[in-house]
């Protein structure tokens, strides 16, 4: 133990914090908490506000819409808040970081699809681009259905005229009769029953018939000395 005691107090004491860095640091946690409690009052002012503006918005009878300035993400989170709670449509656009903005609506005047949609593009939303997008989808409902309608005439088409007619024009009635008969299928070309692939011989008949055929062809085959 004497060994142990004697090496402890040998080595040297960590360094303790001294009044003056202790003084700092109580210094900095101060100022932290005293930054926190502004920025939490200035985000209380900023819902008062905003809170004001959406509640002289729903006030007005001739206002439909209230664009609110660019700003962060913290405020902007306040704005949906707000809105929510006033029961308000609150849409963002723009890019984050440089012009991202909310725009507020009234429920009883929603934004359309494709008003949202020129917005999100960073386009003017204005009655003459309500105008002529109203015009777009008109013409092209309306290609729709001048396709549709020619189609459907293709698919229903029946000829004016009879091939016969067309023969008639050419070489004449009769010519033409003639020539349609010639060209209509026969139903028997390349058919052949059944009953006539079938051997109609009997069996003493047909072996007989092969003896005869084998004594002609042996005799035919037999040189003309052997034959006499």
């Amino acid at each position: 133990m004497d060994l142990l005691g004697s090496i402890l107090n040998s080595m040297e004491k960590p360094p303790t914090a001294s009044n003056r860095q202790k003084a700092l640091i109580k210094k900095q946690q101060e100022e932290y908490q005293k930054h926190q409690k502004a920025e939490s009052e200035r985000l209380k002012s900023f819902r008062k506000k905003v809170e004001e503006k959406i509640n002289k918005f729903l006030q007005d009878d001739t206002a439909k819409e209230y664009k609110f300035l660019p700003m962060d993400q913290i405020h902007r989170s306040i704005i949906h808040d707000v809105a929510e709670v006033a029961n308000v449509w609150a849409y963002s656009f723009g890019e984050e970081g440089i012009d991202r903005y909310i725009m507020i609506f009234k429920r009883e005047h929603a934004p359309s699809e494709d008003q949202l949609n020129t917005l999100r593009k960073g386009e003017e939303w204005n009655e003459d681009v309500a105008k002529r997008i109203q015009e777009e989808r008109e013409k092209q409902i309306k290609e729709e259905e001048e396709s549709l309608n020619s189609k459907k005439q293709i698919d229903n088409f029946i000829p004016n005229s009879y091939y016969k007619d067309k023969y008639q024009h050419i070489i004449g009635k009769e010519a033409a009769l003639e020539a349609a008969r010639k060209t209509e299928a026969n139903s028997n070309y390349g058919c052949v029953p059944s009953e006539n692939k079938k051997d109609q011989r009997s069996i003493e008949q047909t072996l007989a018939d092969i003896r005869a055929k084998r004594r002609k062809v042996e005799t035919n085959n037999i040189p003309t000395d052997d034959k006499k």
